[in-house]
């Protein structure tokens, strides 16, 4: 009981961190120095994978001086333990690191040396999104069951806490969209009527040149084209500082949009197709919306695909939307792919909510096609 009381006491204390500071830094760092006293670890860190999956976003340590950790140098590469433990969701503890055969070594050589170990996943939904990594026992020679335990019943109201702090940035990211968006309606404002004025200006010049010379009439042609392509790129920029809204475009005009800038931004062949362009009811198309935009930035990101399709058809009674490209692939249900969070929890999850589902279909060097069908 008094095992149980600890660990529940710990807990309190990250929860009510929360009240004090929201953002995910500070919440890594309780967490990671919580959990370090509650096993009486030397050494403790929470590691939280980047997107790619080859690295650590955020690696937060205990137990650590300022000088010792400098002298480490960069971030650790997500390797041997390290790796393991964001690959699968089961805890592992050994009295001995070293003796263990994913044990690479201390790197750099300025790393202090350790033999116990203790290596919890943080897993939220199914998808491991960050792990405790816990070294040097040093109230005994080894981390106990009782440890492993406790750090389990931590890392569950931890994977809560971390994904907390995730949706509050993410709601001051969303604030920052905001304030983009009116920016853009101010730039359309001024820039365009400034655009205008001196479009208007040139060829009001353009027609009073006496007998209109050859060489003054070809610059302001030239002044004037210039002009027309400075419109173009304008546009390109609002839009991409305020996509085009749902309600006015309608799925299938705002995919096509916001297809045309991915594609020219990322030199991406792209193409879309709608059959029976009707309207959705607006949650449908905004859930819709976004996981195409979910896929099509993980065809940018990570599939070094040169061409994407996005096929819309709206038939009586359901809404199918397929995102393909021709990218390198990969294997859907391989651990290391979940463990990396590649959003497809999250469109699938966006699937659900509208009572439809999501399928993957990818395979190494074949490209990937993500489907999803819901009922209207």
């Amino acid at each position: 009981m008094a095992d149980v009381a600890r660990a529940l006491s710990a807990v309190s204390e990250a929860v009510l961190g929360i009240a004090g500071d929201l953002s995910l830094a500070v919440i890594l760092e309780r967490l990671v120095g919580t959990v370090r006293e509650l096993v009486d670890a030397r050494y403790a860190a929470l590691g939280v994978p980047d997107e790619d999956g080859g690295g650590f976003a955020r690696f937060i340590t205990a137990g650590m001086s300022d000088a010792e950790i400098e002298a480490m140098g960069p971030l650790p590469r997500t390797h041997g333990l390290l790796g393991a433990m964001l690959t699968d969701p089961a805890p592992f503890r050994t009295a001995d690191i070293t003796t263990d055969p994913r044990f690479r070594g201390w790197w750099p050589s300025t790393h202090p040396l350790m033999r116990s170990f203790l290596g919890v996943p943080i897993v939220f939904k199914g998808d491991v999104i960050a792990a405790f990594y816990l070294t040097d026992k040093a109230t005994g020679p080894e981390f106990t069951e009782a440890d492993e335990q406790l750090v389990g019943v931590l890392a569950a109201h931890a994977a809560v806490l971390i994904e907390h702090a995730r949706l509050y940035e993410e709601s001051r990211e969303l604030s920052v969209l905001d304030e983009r968006n009116r920016l853009a309606r101010d730039l359309h404002d001024a820039i365009t009527q400034s655009l205008f004025s001196l479009r208007l200006t040139i060829e009001t010049a353009a027609s009073l040149v006496p007998g209109d010379p050859e060489g003054a009439g070809a610059e302001l042609e030239r002044a004037r084209a210039l002009v027309e392509s400075l419109f173009v790129e304008l546009r390109s920029l609002i839009f991409e500082l305020r996509p085009p809204a749902l309600e006015a475009d309608g799925l299938a005009g705002t995919v096509r949009k916001h297809l045309e800038v991915v594609g020219r931004a990322n030199d991406l062949a792209v193409a879309v197709t709608a059959t029976g362009e009707r309207r959705l009811p607006e949650a449908v198309e905004h859930e819709l919306f976004r996981i195409v935009q979910e896929a099509v930035t993980n065809v940018v990101r990570h599939a070094g695909a040169s061409s994407l399709a996005v096929t819309i058809d709206l038939g009586p009674g359901r809404a199918t939307v397929t995102v393909g490209d021709d990218g390198v692939g990969f294997v859907p249900d391989a651990r290391p792919v979940r463990s990396r969070r590649l959003g497809l929890t999250s469109m699938r999850e966006r699937a659900q909510g509208l009572g439809g589902s999501l399928a993957i279909d990818s395979s190494p060097g074949k490209g990937t096609t993500v489907r999803v069908e819901v009922p209207v």
